[in-house]
């Protein structure tokens, strides 16, 4: 069984200490002891590195994934909520394409303003309406 410090596994995973730590805080890696004061991964702790970052870019909240890992180390990823956030993305994917045509039309509008451009006024009511979301996503924070 290979063991790797913690500055390997910085190094390897490209994911700061502090992360280490914080992932190990919330239950996401666990170290398998330390050597003088640095902590001691077994070196499959990058493979889940991986499915963590995999994770984060799909969108999923680190409880999300917290959720995915059994106690025994074992991976076990709910198939209907890998659909579930699928067809989020679908809707994010729609919206803001949606949002890409009416700037890019916006940009070209031979409108004398973009006020009276019907395409331009069609984006206000769709933000007004709640279709298009003006509110950033959802992050989660360090302690």
């Amino acid at each position: 069984m290979a063991r790797l410090d913690i500055a390997e596994v910085v190094e390897q995973a490209g994911v700061p200490a502090s992360t280490l730590r914080y992932y190990e805080e919330k239950g996401l890696i666990k170290s398998i002891g330390r050597s003088g004061l640095r902590r001691v991964f077994d070196a499959t702790v990058l493979e889940r590195l991986a499915l963590i970052a995999l994770g984060r870019a799909a969108g999923f909240t680190l409880d999300e994934i917290a959720a995915m890992f059994e106690s025994n180390g074992k991976v076990n990823i709910d198939r209907k909520m890998l659909v579930s956030k699928a067809n989020e993305l679908d809707l994010t994917i729609r919206k803001l394409s949606a949002m890409r045509d009416g700037l890019r039309h916006a940009a070209k509008c031979g409108a004398p303003s973009h006020l009276e451009c019907p395409t331009f006024r069609k984006i206000l009511r769709a933000t007004t309406s709640g279709l298009i979301s003006t509110k950033a996503p959802a992050r989660v924070h360090k302690k």
